[in-house]
């Protein structure tokens, strides 16, 4: 999977760019956010993206840092929400506004973006209040902190709730993991770590 383009900006549109590297053009699907974060044409710029791939498309998401992907991805979980959705709270609300309006509950700012009704937002909100912290964003009370390393510490809360922790003390327990270990941790460390603090 491409997990990051570095290159020059070569062109940009509504809701895309395409970065030049080394020659090859990747189209990328941008909120407005990171649009505006990548600088002007022909400068040198850094995208995070996410791969996705269905039956009949395959499309290049860009965000301008690791935050951001992580919020699409854990967006996107929710049914109901897709890329397309997704982009929209994140070119409407910061990161940060998304996390704690997910640990508040607080569907109606969900709903401020473009295409969210109210009971979409209630959803994402309802789906996700017990997941908000493990991710970077805000400061909601409560909630891990907030540097939080790129998408090992959600792949890491992910694992803790597959092996049936709840999402709750999965991301308290990666949060305390990430916290001994430091930001340079990989997933493999935080996995272990948060393993015996969840149990613990």
């Amino acid at each position: 999977m491409i997990a990051k383009l570095k290159g020059v900006l070569d062109d940009t549109g509504v809701d895309w760019a395409v970065i030049d590297v080394q020659g090859v053009g990747y189209l990328v699907h941008c909120s407005s956010k990171t649009l505006s974060a990548l600088g002007n044409v022909g400068e040198g710029c850094t995208v995070f993206t996410d791969l996705q791939v269905s039956e009949n498309d395959m499309r290049l998401l860009g965000f301008a840092e690791a935050g951001e992907r992580d919020w699409f991805r854990l967006l996107t979980t929710v049914q109901g929400v897709g890329s397309k959705v997704a982009l929209a709270i994140l070119s409407a609300l910061s990161i940060g506004e998304v996390r704690d309006a997910c640990a508040a509950q607080d569907a109606a700012t969900i709903a401020r973006a473009q295409g969210v009704g109210p009971k979409l937002a209630g959803r994402i909100v309802n789906e996700l209040k017990d997941r908000a912290g493990a991710l970077p964003g805000g400061g909601a009370t409560g909630a891990a902190p907030a540097r939080l390393v790129g998408g090992a510490n959600a792949d890491a809360v992910s694992a803790l709730e597959n092996l049936g922790f709840k999402p709750a003390i999965a991301a308290q327990a990666v949060a305390k993991a990430q916290g001994e270990l430091g930001e340079g941790a990989s997933e493999s460390e935080l996995i272990r770590v948060a393993l015996k603090r969840a149990a613990g």
